[in-house]
């Protein structure tokens, strides 16, 4: 089985003023999703069970990961550790990223 998104589409469905998430794939070992978080939100994650890479689409903030800090902005790819403590913060222009977690758990 295999399926083809089109970019443009998933980022309409994160679209909005408030902070919002999408699942557009889950199989058993791999959840992909579009993550959005308007400048000046608050990023509400919780440690997860999952590996998780994410791919910055667009946008401006910063990542923190067990204390650590980076700036991160258009074409980064970030890994996370499953049960690592991480958000984004300082989000200063709106952020939109790929999130894939691996294997598939909940999203959180």
């Amino acid at each position: 089985m295999w399926k083809v998104f089109n970019l443009n589409e998933l980022k309409n469905k994160v679209a909005g003023s408030e902070p919002c998430i999408f699942e557009f794939i889950r199989s058993p070992q791999l959840s992909c999703a579009m993550y959005r978080l308007p400048a000046g939100a608050t990023d509400m994650q919780a440690p997860h069970l999952e590996d998780e890479v994410y791919l910055v689409l667009e946008g401006h903030a910063r990542l923190s990961v067990d204390g650590q800090e980076q700036d991160v902005g258009p074409g980064m790819i970030l890994f996370v550790s499953a049960t690592t403590t991480h958000s984004f913060f300082d989000i200063k222009e709106d952020l939109t990223l790929v999130a894939m977690f691996g294997p598939a758990g909940g999203l959180a």
